[in-house]
């Protein structure tokens, strides 16, 4: 693109909202089957990752784009869970059953995740976040063999979630 700034059309499927972007682009990642576009977004004035399937439309702009050093981005894409970035605020603690501990111990959830085994044979995994929508759904793939430590309003949300499955299958 010749580091040119382009307007995108771009569809937010959590909202099913389409909205006009200009934006400065970054960078193309893989992540989980899925390709996305790193870039700085003009209208927000920040750092965003736009999923490729939701982008409609491409104008190019004739612009100049901002370019961000590889710092910044690794600092802001790679420190909280998930697609998710932004400075990490939360650190979710789950607990594994030891049935379940010998996948997820040799998973990468976060590249500075901690852990430990308990005498139990429980795992316990430890790792910083922003935002929850991507770690609630890879804590519900454990159904009951994870239980969501901390925060709490993880685990609330957890909760919830598996209340509301519960009464589909109830009725």
């Amino acid at each position: 693109l010749k580091r040119e700034r382009i307007e995108i059309l771009f569809y937010t499927k959590d909202r099913d909202e389409v909205e006009l972007r200009e934006i400065s682009p970054q960078r193309l990642i893989h992540y989980r089957e899925n390709w996305y576009l790193d870039a700085y977004c003009h209208k927000r004035d920040a750092l965003r990752s736009f999923s490729l399937d939701g982008i409609r439309s491409v104008t190019l702009v004739n612009d100049k784009c901002v370019d961000i050093p590889d710092k910044q981005m690794s600092d802001h894409f790679t420190k909280s869970y998930g697609i998710f970035s932004g400075g990490a605020d939360k650190t979710a603690k789950l607990k594994f059953s030891p049935k379940s501990a010998r996948w997820v111990s040799g998973e990468s959830w976060h590249p500075e995740q901690r852990s430990h085994f308990e005498k139990d044979g429980s795992y316990i995994l430890e790792f910083e976040y922003s935002q929850d929508p991507e770690l609630i759904m890879d804590i519900l793939k454990h159904g009951d063999e994870v239980e969501v430590l901390a925060p709490a309003d993880l685990k609330k949300k957890v909760a919830v979630k598996l209340e509301n499955a519960l009464r589909k299958y109830a009725k």
